[in-house]
């Protein structure tokens, strides 16, 4: 299985697609897996020009774990943001942020187009700032500044996000349901997936990797981050930011905040589009990629 050795830890990846083509790396959301860029949606990729690098983030799926840190105190990181101090966690969305930028190295990749969703954003945003060099253009979906002003989601969507789940192992069936109530609690209104592929969605992620408390520190992560808008506002690379407008997790506030703070970025609101990505928005969520990768694969004028 294709494991690097990046940035001190060990992260598991796919590639996609001739390695001569146009470079694209995807990053995902909090405690979810690679698997939330299913295999249609890369083929829709390649067939678009692109070479497709997926990873598991650090502390989930089949990358490396960091369960003897135990649980962070959610608390502590929220007053240290607050007070504009580094949060005490067992790492930051920066040492994400390290490892997507170390893992393209790995594959002998000078620059890529780098997109994330939600968390993923949040860390494709900070390969921006903090690694520029590595960077072509940056699609920021369902994301946002780190703005502590910015709206949260809705209590519902908060408590399906953050509620402990059963252990599969004692009640699988239960950890199924649970599951299940949060992605449509979630997910897009306008078009609501069927309940059997989210439970198959579910199942097979169990089978894959099943580490609970690494939602908890990459959750963490978020809470301590610091706010990007003022470093998001130096940025030139070409951007787009994308956002379901009836995003219950992340409100399109936070879409709208973030292409406003990066010079140029082009905001794309999608109606109905709630906190994941339906099939039957493959196309148009690659549409809004290319508006950034082909704006930086433009020649200079």
């Amino acid at each position: 299985m294709p494991h690097a050795e990046v940035n001190g830890i060990t992260i598991y990846y796919e590639q996609h697609g001739p390695e001569d083509a146009r470079p694209l790396l995807l990053i995902t959301g909090v405690g979810t897996q690679m698997t939330r860029y299913p295999l249609p949606f890369v083929e829709k990729l390649l067939a678009r020009g692109y070479r497709v690098v997926k990873m598991d983030n650090r502390d989930i799926g089949l990358s490396q774990k960091f369960t003897e840190h135990g649980i962070p105190d959610f608390q502590a990181a929220i007053r240290a943001k607050s007070e504009g101090r580094k949060a005490d966690l067992p790492y930051q969305l920066s040492d994400m942020a390290a490892d997507c930028a170390a893992l393209l190295d790995h594959l002998g990749i000078d620059k890529a187009h780098v997109c994330g969703f939600s968390m993923g954003g949040m860390i494709a945003q900070l390969v921006a700032i903090e690694h520029p060099e590595k960077v072509l253009s940056l699609i920021s979906i369902m994301s946002n500044t780190g703005n502590p002003a910015l709206p949260g989601g809705t209590k519902e969507a908060q408590a399906a996000l953050t509620t402990p789940r059963p252990d599969p192992d004692e009640d699988r069936e239960a950890f199924i349901a649970s599951g299940v109530h949060t992605a449509q609690v979630i997910g897009s209104p306008a078009w609501p997936q069927p309940e059997a592929l989210i439970r198959q969605n579910i199942e097979a992620d169990l089978e894959r990797s099943y580490h609970p408390t690494g939602f908890a520190r990459q959750y963490a992560a978020i809470l301590g981050t610091y706010d990007r808008r003022p470093h998001l506002q130096k940025l030139t690379v070409p951007a787009t930011v994308i956002h379901g407008v009836d995003d219950v997790l992340v409100p399109i506030a936070g879409g709208r905040d973030t292409a406003g703070n990066i010079p140029g970025a082009e905001l794309i609101e999608i109606e109905g589009m709630g906190h994941n990505i339906p099939p039957e928005l493959y196309d148009r969520l690659i549409d809004g990629i290319e508006t950034a990768t082909r704006r930086a694969d433009a020649p200079a004028a």
